[in-house]
């Protein structure tokens, strides 16, 4: 079911170039930094929004326009310190309605690595957490329109 969701979340990101990044190049594209290079959680981006590791069989469509993404911070891997400053970032942003950004990982196969990736066009907001389990949902920004200069005849 996992690897069923995480294609299904590919398949709508098609047009975008997916970059296969490593973590610290996906999180200094949102202007943050990284704790390790192979299981960084989360960050603070250079705009105070919170740049977020979402692993791909976690997402779901809970209606048109919105993914949402659903995780224990019990059940994540990392160093103590990853797991404190994943907890405080994701009250923190609850607390005060931060911006989340994303950076995927889909998750490899046998014969494929990982692959890490950004998806700027898309930003979240935690909309639950109770301490442990959180989701936040993710839609996307609406590109700003030029405004239009009418042309003298």
């Amino acid at each position: 079911m996992a690897a069923a969701t995480s294609r299904h979340f590919l398949l709508h990101c098609e047009y975008f170039t997916l970059e296969n990044l490593s973590l610290e190049v996906a999180y200094s594209r949102y202007g943050a930094g990284v704790s390790s290079r192979h299981r960084n959680l989360s960050s603070l981006a250079s705009d105070g929004s919170v740049v977020l590791t979402c692993f791909g069989g976690r997402f779901n469509r809970p209606e048109s326009g919105v993914m949402r993404y659903n995780a224990m911070i019990s059940q994540e891997t990392g160093s103590a310190q990853s797991l404190l400053s994943l907890r405080d970032h994701i009250e923190g942003a609850h607390t005060a309605g931060t911006l989340i950004r994303l950076v995927m990982v889909a998750p490899g196969t046998a014969t494929t690595p990982r692959r890490v990736f950004v998806r700027p066009d898309l930003t979240g907001t935690v909309v639950s957490f109770d301490g442990d389990r959180f989701t936040v949902d993710f839609v996307r920004i609406e590109p700003v329109a030029e405004p239009r200069t009418r042309r003298k005849r």
